[in-house]
């Protein structure tokens, strides 16, 4: 697919040229479609098209300058998100005679910039939901407590001191590593226990009260 391709408007004769690019984007094989405003506004996306439908009626009564980013539904139903950049043509007496520009094709760097934001965020929620797991199974391993109940404790102390069950589960897990030794360990138990009843006091009214909320 081309990512880029030119068009050209002429006043005079009210017609429109695409380059081989632009035809390819729409679905056609070069010099199979001869385009025409309609033939234009039925590749625009049912959502852009009226808006797209009011600019090329000012660029073809006045040739203004003009950018636009929008979706065009090529002949296979593929939608494409393209830039369209159009500048006025001015005739020898200085009059309005056309409109001349280029459209870009930017659907696959658009979903790259999506996908990319979009793994950017899972690895963010892993590695929150690998600091909860690894809370989870320290409690567990301290005071032997099944999974739901160390998750029990770990949203009790999150909601009596008010801090977020990711933000309160990745101190744990900082705590845990700052001691150097085995939890077992009766020094490393014991600094353990009283790190986690400090964390575990009511600091302030306006808790969170539920567990769902202090997962946010």
């Amino acid at each position: 697919m081309p990512h880029a391709g030119s068009f050209r408007y002429l006043a005079a004769s009210d017609t429109w040229e695409w380059s081989d690019e632009v035809a390819v984007m729409h679905g056609y094989q070069p010099g199979t479609v001869t385009p025409t405003t309609e033939l234009m506004l039925a590749h625009k996306h049912p959502d852009d098209r009226t808006t797209v439908a009011e600019l090329l009626e000012n660029v073809r009564r006045h040739g203004a300058a003009f950018s636009s980013r929008h979706r065009i539904v090529d002949t296979a139903g593929r939608t494409r998100l393209v830039v369209v950049v159009g500048d006025r043509i001015v005739g020898p007496d200085g009059t309005h005679a056309g409109t001349a520009g280029f459209y870009v094709d930017i659907t696959d760097g658009f979903q790259a910039d999506i996908q990319q934001e979009v793994t950017a965020e899972l690895a963010v929620i892993t590695r929150r939901r690998a600091a909860i797991n690894q809370a989870v199974g320290m409690l567990m391993l301290r005071y032997g407590l099944t999974p739901e109940q160390a998750f029990r404790v770990l949203t009790t102390v999150s909601q009596n001191s008010n801090v977020k069950l990711r933000d309160l589960a990745a101190r744990l897990v900082e705590q845990a590593e700052a001691f150097g030794a085995p939890l077992l360990t009766d020094t490393a138990a014991t600094v353990f226990d009283d790190w986690l009843t400090a964390a575990g006091r009511p600091r302030r009214a306006g808790a969170i009260t539920d567990e769902s909320a202090a997962q946010n």
